[in-house]
């Protein structure tokens, strides 16, 4: 949605929320890649001047679906000293952080991050370059914000290089909330290739969070490349099922039992009849999968977040309520996706009665508890 909140200071009190709050998907992006030339060799700067940064897609200009708003992004979200949407902390913090009471605000770059590049050297000093460019003009500017380690998950020996280099490092740790991947990578998630990523994220006691999108090189769809962003958009869900159950069924929660697991910017009204579906069919397929000693449904609930933004909306309204009540109130991460067209505004996204336990749950402590 588009909401003007340039103005609330001058709005009653009661239009802006006094509870804190932990937004889980807060999307900071770059002014330019220049930004980023701190901590790039000459190699890659002469790289990406000459060459560009090209991703796994078939399209050679841009993405294949063009946005609903410039950037994906609110109309009042550009900062008035000029930057993109999400490329100016001060304009940040006062149309979003400050009004909304954001508390904890976990950091997830995604355009250009050097996630999904096709020049695997390429995408692994990006990504560590944008690490650097979070602490410096981020996290370390305030308090409040927590950055996601970008990893380079193509390449699974520089992603765990990566992990280990910013979690391994007392003066850096702190910084970090997660690790960062994308939910269409170039094979399911749950294949072998990835899990020493898993492996050195629960090791470090980081959470693994899966956003929607990237650019794993094949269409949202299992029939070729759908005709409207619409579809695009609603693939996200789709794309982030199928990883799920990948993680699940390749065995990795099984593996890995510390692994905690957040799925974000995908919904999460799907994962109740998903987890039926699966369980109904691991009953009668066991055998295929002896390494699971839990069902499906299990596994989720002992492993999996889902982030709230983009809430189901249907109608009754009450339906959003038993979805929640399967996946349990406290698996669900409050976001808001800013600074995207899609933002959800705390004070309208949640339209339901709950308890005071509940909605400090949803607001605050869950993120607390997952992110430690």
């Amino acid at each position: 949605m588009n909401v003007d909140v340039l103005n609330r200071s001058e709005a009653p009190a009661s239009s802006s929320t006094r509870l804190m709050i932990a937004d889980c998907d807060i999307h900071p992006r770059l002014k330019s890649v220049h930004e980023l030339d701190p901590w790039l060799s000459a190699r890659w700067k002469e790289h990406l001047s000459t060459f560009g940064l090209t991703h796994r897609q078939p399209y050679e200009r841009g993405p294949a679906y063009p946005k609903a708003q410039p950037m994906a992004s609110r109309r009042d979200a550009w900062p008035p000293g000029g930057g993109g949407p999400g490329s100016d902390l001060g304009f940040m913090a006062f149309q979003h952080l400050d009004p909304n009471n954001v508390a904890l605000g976990i950091l997830n770059p995604l355009t250009p991050s050097g996630q999904g590049a096709i020049h695997p050297d390429l995408s692994g000093a990006l990504t560590h370059a944008v690490n650097h460019w979070q602490v410096e003009c981020w996290t370390s500017q305030d308090r409040r914000l927590k950055a996601s380690i970008v990893v380079p998950y193509e390449d699974t020996a520089a992603s765990v290089r990566e992990i280990e280099y910013w979690a391994g490092n007392p003066d850096f740790a702190p910084h970090f909330a997660q690790v960062l991947m994308l939910s269409r990578t170039g094979e399911p998630p749950g294949q072998r290739r990835y899990w020493p990523i898993y492996e050195a994220a629960a090791a470090a006691g980081l959470p693994v969070a899966f956003h929607a999108f990237g650019h794993g090189g094949h269409p949202v769809t299992g029939g070729g490349w759908p005709s409207y962003y619409i579809e695009d958009m609603v693939g996200h869900a789709q794309s982030s099922q199928a990883g799920l159950v990948s993680l699940v069924i390749e065995g990795v929660l099984e593996r890995i039992p510390d692994l905690k697991v957040v799925m974000v910017e995908a919904g999460f009204a799907w994962a109740p009849s998903l987890t039926w579906r699966l369980d109904r069919q691991w009953r009668k397929l066991k055998l295929e999968t002896p390494h699971l000693t839990m069902s499906p449904s299990e596994y989720v609930r002992r492993n999996v977040w889902f982030t709230s933004q983009p809430m189901e909306e249907p109608e009754p309204r009450e339906h959003v309520r038993d979805a929640i009540g399967w996946i349990g109130w406290d698996r669900l991460l409050f976001a808001t996706d800013y600074p995207h067209w899609d933002f959800d505004d705390p004070s309208h996204a949640l339209p339901l009665r709950i308890s005071e336990d509940q909605r400090q749950d949803f607001f605050m402590n869950n993120a607390r508890k997952v992110y430690g």
